[in-house]
């Protein structure tokens, strides 16, 4: 997929006002604001471009507040990842590469089977149920 690129207003009319703060100017949404995810089967796709990011099977409840995944969708899922050294941390962060949107954090502290914890604000992302 080519990469898309769009300017901020193009991007503003798109989103939310809070999905564009957090996917074009890598801001956080509060934790805990998505709860009520389905449980169903189904995949996450960004919120910006609708790629394939997570599939439901990967997520957990790791009790930090925002979407938790083990790992994207599979080795072609666009989710790439970058230094973050805001707020006087290191951390690394998530993005999609279709589009650039800021996801989140991924942290070295998950379960099995990757021990990772993709940390993923709900807002950049959009479930779309298994038919």
């Amino acid at each position: 997929m080519d990469k898309i690129e769009k300017t901020d207003d193009e991007w503003r009319a798109l989103l939310s006002p809070l999905a564009f703060e957090v996917t074009r100017k890598r801001g956080t949404e509060r934790p805990f604001t998505h709860d009520d995810f389905p449980a169903a089967p189904g995949r996450f796709h960004c919120t910006c471009c609708g790629a394939e990011l997570f599939d439901q099977s990967d997520k957990f409840d790791a009790g930090c507040g925002w979407p938790s995944f083990t790992r994207p969708r599979g080795e072609d899922a666009p989710v790439g990842e970058s230094v973050d050294l805001s707020h006087g941390m290191r951390r690394t962060e998530v993005h999609c590469t279709n589009c650039g949107a800021h996801l989140g954090h991924v942290f070295p502290d998950g379960p099995a089977p990757t021990g990772l914890r993709y940390c993923i604000n709900g807002v950049a992302l959009d479930f779309h149920e298994e038919s």
